[in-house]
């Protein structure tokens, strides 16, 4: 997996955002659990469904966080920079808006 970007003074663009990135993750974290419990226990299919999607959802949320903050830091920061790291940049967030959507 490939690691963040990070500026010049080692910052991520989600540094800002940490603690409530990882706080929803966790989250996410416990609902795949409770999904594997309810599997486990033999739960009727659509609660199960209706868990998956919300584990799901939260995910979701927390990659439009990542992705919003990549834009306002890192794809902003080198736009501000112009030439090769600009275009590289933002061919990088359209690649990534694109797996979103495709997921």
């Amino acid at each position: 997996m490939e690691h963040g970007t990070q500026d010049a003074g080692g910052h991520v663009g989600y540094a800002g955002d940490k603690s409530e990135i990882v706080k929803r993750l966790k989250r996410a974290e416990g609902q795949v659990r409770g999904i594997q419990r309810m599997v486990e226990d033999d739960t009727y299919c659509i609660d199960v469904l209706t868990q998956v999607s919300a584990a799901t959802k939260a995910l979701e949320t927390v990659a439009l966080q990542l992705l919003d903050d990549h834009l306002a830091h890192c794809v902003a920061e080198a736009a501000r920079e112009g030439g090769d790291v600009a275009d590289a940049k933002i061919r990088e967030a359209s690649a990534a808006i694109a797996r979103l959507v495709r997921s």
